[in-house]
């Protein structure tokens, strides 16, 4: 199956489809989080620097997210892999092509998960999250609700709520992200990459299309 880039607003599923995919196919999940948060935990000059911009609430410069994406894509190559957070923008996209020639890399599928924004607000507002087990729920869907309010049916502890936002910041949030994703998904729409698919579905609905979408791309290749 190709490699992926996943693209996605927020509340799309893209962390739980990874993990599907991790699961049943090998894949490994690359995410420019982690990849920031390992460096500055070698505690090294960069792992400082990457640190000292965060703490002071700046952006991490796209030349530092490079260099570690790129030594992690080298040493992994041969192996299917998950982009997620990368890239964000067109300047993103077209450093991540040069990468990907350079390392001869062209087996590769981006797969958008479009969501409708007010299905998204209620996934990412309604989300219950269990303190001890970390069991996921959600108050706005009946068949994700905990069967007793505020309270986990796995262990029977208390559930906590898993974002600060309210609505007027999400359509803020989700606004923004849409505004800045429209430009790349045209582009990997001209580069004949670009695949969307409904995220409005059921988990394993979405999982079963994504599989589809990649199983067709064999075929094609």
């Amino acid at each position: 199956m190709n490699n992926i880039i996943f693209i996605a607003p927020p509340a799309a599923g893209k962390g739980t489809q990874s993990a599907l995919l991790e699961e049943k196919y090998n894949y490994i999940h690359l995410s420019t989080g982690d990849l920031l948060r390992n460096e500055i935990k070698k505690g090294n000059e960069l792992g400082k620097e990457i640190s000292n911009l965060i703490e002071k609430g700046e952006l991490v410069g796209d030349d530092i997210i490079t260099e570690l994406l790129k030594n992690e894509l080298a040493n992994i190559k041969h192996q299917k892999f998950i982009l997620d957070g990368y890239p964000r923008n067109i300047n993103q996209a077209k450093i991540l092509t040069d990468i990907f020639n350079e390392l001869g890399i062209d087996n590769y599928t981006v797969i958008y998960l479009d969501l409708d924004k007010e299905l998204a607000m209620k996934r990412a507002l309604g989300r219950v999250i269990c303190s001890n087990c970390g069991a996921s729920y959600n108050t706005y869907f009946q068949d994700l609700m905990p069967k007793e309010n505020g309270i986990c049916d796995k262990c029977h502890s208390k559930l906590e709520t898993r974002t600060d936002d309210n609505e007027e910041t999400f359509k803020k949030r989700f606004d923004t992200y849409i505004n800045a994703t429209n430009p790349l998904l045209d582009y990997y729409k001209k580069e004949n990459k670009l695949k969307v698919v409904d995220a409005s579905q059921q988990s394993v609905d979405i999982f079963q299309n994504i599989v589809k979408v990649l199983e067709s791309e064999d075929v094609d290749n």
